[in-house]
């Protein structure tokens, strides 16, 4: 078996894993979802380092949900400050800083956090404070390496520990999967995170149509009269998503 039949080997086992362990929370997240934008509300999505893609991965895209506000923190991605990035992420107050200006979700929307080891700072300190606020928080994290290491929040608090809908990615403990000689190497996280994403919204469409609710998704920009379809969502809601 060559690297990429291993790898897609490894990947295939989670996706089941995932499926088997976790289904319930993911239909949990499915109906949450469903009933926010059921109310008008909105699905705020946020990460820090790597798991960002997870907030874009939702965001704009072609067969995906409308209403979703990711938070997007350029201190906190990668390409102003990788390693710079990884720093503040660790940093205690940080999160109250980010939410006091501009993103202020409410007990009608939904706020997924992602975080592989729930132990760092900012995504402990953000779900913290919308439960304070009364939203419901779903985080995607991967739960035997955050249940075996210490937070890195003055709370002692990790993710896991404080969100309202937990769904495990299954990976394993530093999230790389692939041994190769003394190296390890070839993250999941981010494969399986989208992919359980994914599946809630098209779980929550399919919850909608059910109910007799348009549900309202973007198309692709790149297919005849996408443009259009696309632009009457962005005019309707950049009030609310200004990144629209």
């Amino acid at each position: 078996m060559n690297m990429t039949e291993r790898y897609f080997t490894e990947i295939h086992r989670l996706l089941n894993q995932v499926l088997e362990t976790q289904n319930d929370a993911i239909e949990q997240a499915t109906l949450a979802v469903a009933n926010t934008l059921e109310q008008g509300g909105t699905i705020y999505a946020f990460g820090t380092g790597h798991s960002h893609m997870l907030a874009e991965e939702l965001f704009y895209r072609a067969g995906g949900l409308v209403k979703v506000h990711p938070i997007l923190d350029e201190p906190l991605m990668l390409h102003v400050g990788a390693s710079r990035s990884s720093r503040l992420e660790r940093l205690p107050g940080y999160a109250e800083t980010l939410f006091d200006y501009g993103v202020s979700p409410t007990p009608n929307d939904v706020f997924f956090v992602f975080s592989n080891s729930g132990r760092n700072a900012v995504p402990v300190e953000t779900a913290m404070l919308m439960k304070q606020r009364g939203v419901t928080v779903i985080c995607i994290t991967n739960i035997k390496h955050s249940s075996g290491c210490t937070s890195r929040h003055p709370s002692g608090k990790r993710l896991f520990e404080l969100c309202d809908i937990v769904i495990d990615n299954c990976g394993r403990v530093g999230d790389s999967a692939m041994e190769i000689g003394q190296n390890v190497c070839g993250p999941t996280s981010t494969v399986i995170g989208a992919a359980i994403l994914q599946s809630i919204a098209c779980g929550a469409v399919q919850v909608l149509e059910d109910r007799g609710v348009k549900p309202e998704v973007f198309s692709s920009s790149n297919v005849d009269g996408g443009d259009a379809i696309n632009e009457r969502y962005i005019q309707q809601y950049r009030s609310e998503i200004p990144i629209l």
